[in-house]
């Protein structure tokens, strides 16, 4: 089958996509990873094409996410960060209706690329499905996931309802666009949410069970397919800093927040050195988009590294608790020290808790060198923490989530 991957948004969004696209390949497929221009060199060492997309929205809604800053008390920059969400939207219309391929013979679509692909591919009378990696779906089982993680309970369904609306209207502009585009009778993002579920659209969740079980009150078509891992490039080898370093004493502490850093990261440069000192660690900081840098004796700062390498050589995480990092976590079965900034991500963090792999989530926004220095000395000192973590890895060791879906493709073929 010629097959389009199509996914936006930022590493985390792309990453997972690269092993769920690798593993259809082996399979005989014709894949082609459709996403932006930038991660050309993340997708190409895998062997499989790409189609770039050549703007990239998700860089001004990057940029307004930063201008939020930790504390969100500012009105006019969480406005701004509501603006260039819509304007994101709007500007992916053009970028996906130019990148997808009429001759295909399945789109498979991402969380932030369905609402607009889905359309597409209709119009083009192919057929799709779903590959997310977060849950969208009203659920009494859990909150929804742009909210923080709540326990089972019926008003759970109306959060995700409610949740699910204002996304909707943040797609707003961008489905009216994308229907005057194709000529078609306008329709609102909420009409086609409600045609995506009478439609029983097939979805599939890049996520354990182990991790967020199948809600028993989903509908016919969702299914939890286990994560798909980002592929790891063949040729690719680790630095000799990053070696030396690891070789010359205990286990540091990997501290990583990828795109997602708001504020001066200068001030969490400071406090994030202060509290690998009093915790007594090593720690290994990932400089990200915001250029995040920490330098001493016992820290060393670093660019893009494979969590699939570096994770398990940690003594735990210190992380955003984006989908993408919180699954390299997981699979790495060492403590997090979640410290969520918006979207999913205290969603994430609150779930790394109940599953017993972290002691607490951290408040960006009131976070100290003490108490992140203090949930260090949790996360590693409580050997409670590191066995969870690693029991859990252990069963996620055991699935087979890109062969999940490659199964559903497969009878797609038939």
């Amino acid at each position: 089958m010629r097959i389009q991957i199509i996914t936006a948004g930022t590493t985390g969004s792309v990453a997972p996509y690269t092993g769920l696209g690798h593993r259809l390949l082996d399979e005989g497929h014709d894949v082609e990873v459709v996403t932006h221009a930038r991660f050309a060199g993340l997708v190409g060492c895998c062997g499989l094409r790409m189609r770039p997309m050549d703007a990239d929205p998700f860089e001004g809604l990057l940029a307004a996410r930063r201008d939020l800053g930790g504390a969100r008390r500012s009105p006019r920059a969480a406005l701004g960060l509501l603006r260039a969400t819509e304007r994101a939207a709007v500007e992916l219309v053009d970028e996906i209706l130019a990148a997808t391929d009429p001759k295909a013979d399945l789109i498979l679509l991402s969380t932030l690329t369905a609402p607009i692909g889905r359309v597409v591919a209709t119009r083009h009378r192919i057929p799709s499905m779903g590959v997310f990696l977060q849950p969208d779906t009203p659920t009494t089982a859990y909150g929804p996931c742009t909210l923080p993680w709540r326990p089972p309970g019926p008003a759970n369904r109306l959060r995700g309802r409610a949740a699910n609306a204002v996304v909707d209207a943040l797609y707003g502009a961008a489905s009216r666009r994308l229907h005057a585009r194709l000529g078609l009778p306008a329709r609102s993002a909420h009409g086609l949410r409600r045609a995506r579920e009478r439609s029983r659209w097939p979805i599939w969740h890049g996520f354990s069970p182990a991790v967020v079980p199948r809600a028993a009150d989903w509908r016919p078509g969702l299914r939890v397919a286990g994560y798909w891992w980002p592929h790891e490039c063949p040729h690719w080898e680790p630095p000799a800093l990053v070696t030396d370093f690891l070789q010359a004493g205990p286990a540091p502490v990997f501290v990583g927040f990828g795109s997602a850093l708001p504020g001066a990261p200068e001030r969490f440069a400071d406090l994030t050195a202060r509290a690998l000192r009093q915790a007594g660690l090593r720690g290994i900081v990932q400089s990200g988009s915001a250029g995040l840098s920490v330098v001493n004796d016992d820290v060393i700062t670093v660019g893009a590294l494979p969590h699939g390498w570096l994770m398990p050589r940690t003594a735990a995480v210190v992380h955003h608790a984006g989908a993408g990092t919180t699954a390299a976590g997981l699979r790495a079965g060492v403590p997090a020290v979640p410290v969520p900034l918006g979207t999913d991500q205290p969603w994430w963090a609150g779930r790394l808790v109940r599953l017993g792999v972290s002691p607490g989530v951290l408040s960006y926004a009131e976070l100290t060198a003490g108490r992140l220095a203090w949930a260090l000395r949790q996360a590693t000192g409580e050997p409670r923490y590191a066995r969870r973590a690693t029991a859990l890895a252990a069963r996620l060791g055991r699935e087979d989530g890109a062969g999940a879906v490659a199964r559903a493709v497969a009878t797609i073929a038939r």
